[in-house]
């Protein structure tokens, strides 16, 4: 069960101290964000970040040619039976904390969507989605068809033996998972190397290690992931946190236009279409960017039943309407000024 710890999350942060360092920059389609302390080891912590995402590309990317995750489409795509593929063990264990997901929200956090995000539109990096869509929301353009979700039941993956066993035709999508864990497993690694504090943002799913500065980690959650002190366009909020992890999804960020439809890329796997809209933005805090990151995404697809279903969890979280209305759960801090 995801769980999460209400002492971690904090309504009055304190300015960071002196001793901290912030980085930011752009990759794999996502702004990445990346603060330490002290503040000296800044270049030894973004070296060791980005070979993290550059191996995390070339393992679970959907939109290069060269990564292990089409490879394993590819074949999928030309067999008639469920096929067993030998894999690397990062993408051995992104599967399998994508089918942990599935399994802790009972199927609404599913890998088993990328074919269905491809039809719908969302076929290549969000920048190049963007660019084109003014082609695709034109006279003729196509219609949104449904497409039936294999369901992630019908994924085995033996990490020990490196094996993934697929249906015939799967596209996997680990995109509702893969960034938070990412971010936990860069934060860890940086904490261990360097002997630092560390926070490590990765589209606005954040993660935190090693010892905070005497403020706590600022988070700001919002409905678009900016840099700090840039304008935002929907209500905002600065949290702080001292360890584990914060995550927000949200429906504004990634929207496109297909046959005249506006679609976003958070999928409702029982109907193959974008989740209704009810929550335009849930943050969620819990003992990892993992679990953070699976319990905002489930929220955004159960709609009105997320507020009983987080409360159940114990998780602090903040879900805004479609209007702006704001509501919150399990002693998520008041909002000031």
């Amino acid at each position: 069960m995801v769980t999460g710890d209400l002492s971690r999350l904090e309504g009055e942060p304190s300015p960071p101290g002196d001793s901290t360092a912030f980085d930011a920059w752009t990759a794999l389609g996502m702004l990445v964000q990346l603060v330490v302390t002290p503040a000296r080891q800044l270049g030894p912590a973004r070296e060791l970040l980005e070979d993290e995402l550059l191996a995390l590309d070339l393992a679970c990317s959907r939109f290069r040619a060269d990564s292990e995750l089409v490879a394993v489409g590819n074949v999928a795509r030309g067999a008639s039976a469920p096929v067993t593929v030998n894999v690397s063990p990062l993408l051995a264990e992104a599967v399998a904390v994508s089918l942990r997901a599935a399994h802790l929200t009972d199927g609404d956090v599913d890998p088993t969507v990328g074919g269905a995000l491809a039809e719908l539109g969302y076929d290549r990096d969000f920048a190049e989605l963007a660019r084109g869509e003014a082609a695709d929301a034109g006279a003729g353009a196509p219609g949104v068809a449904v497409r039936v979700i294999p369901g992630w039941r019908s994924l085995r993956v033996d990490v020990d033996r490196q094996r993934l066993t697929v249906p015939a035709g799967v596209q996997l999508d680990l995109g509702a998972t893969v960034k938070g864990w990412a971010a936990d497993r860069a934060a860890a690694r940086i904490a261990e190397v360097l002997g630092c504090g560390v926070l490590v943002s990765l589209g606005g799913d954040t993660a935190v290690a090693g010892a905070p500065p005497a403020g706590g980690w600022r988070i700001r959650v919002q409905d678009r992931t900016t840099l700090p002190g840039a304008a935002t366009d929907g209500p905002s909020q600065v949290v702080t946190i001292r360890d584990g992890g914060l995550a927000t999804s949200s429906t504004a960020a990634r929207r496109w236009r297909r046959g005249g439809d506006v679609l976003h890329h958070i999928l409702d796997p029982r109907t193959g279409r974008p989740a209704a809209p009810v929550w335009r933005t849930v943050s969620v805090a819990a003992a990892s960017c993992a679990d953070a990151n699976t319990a905002a995404t489930a929220a955004v697809i159960r709609g009105r039943q997320a507020l009983p279903w987080l409360t159940g969890l114990g998780l602090p979280a903040r879900l805004v309407a479609q209007d702006g209305a704001v509501h919150t759960v399990n002693a998520w801090p008041e909002e000031h000024g």
